[in-house]
């Protein structure tokens, strides 16, 4: 995780559901999903990036989170297709826990 990210309050812990997403946008308005999967907290862009629609909308299991429109599915450490018809990564993000914080990082990890 970098420290010299800018950081930016996204939303509050409670907030996302327990193997579930939540969708947010920054100040300047990047689509965010906020994924909790397996005690962890992830970050992608909240984009698909075969069909692009709202990731947020879709199932989470096991790491990895599925797009609703065609099944898709991503691994949330490094937004990596699992399978088609994806074929490129959504973008990452750091994320840190502040308290009840949830903070990221605006600096993507991959693009």
């Amino acid at each position: 995780m970098s420290e010299s990210g800018r950081w930016v309050k996204v939303a509050e812990l409670k907030e996302i559901p327990e193997e579930g997403a939540l969708g947010v946008e920054t100040d300047d308005e990047t689509p965010i999903a906020l994924i909790r999967s397996e005690g962890e907290v992830y970050a992608v862009r909240d984009v698909c990036s075969h069909a692009e629609v709202r990731l947020s909308e879709g199932e989470v299991e096991d790491g990895t989170i599925e797009c609703w429109l065609h099944g898709s599915c991503f691994d949330l450490g490094s937004g990596a297709p699992i399978n088609p018809p994806a074929t490129q990564p959504v973008p990452t993000y750091d994320v840190k826990i502040e308290g009840d914080d949830v903070l990221v990082s605006l600096d993507e990890k991959n693009s």
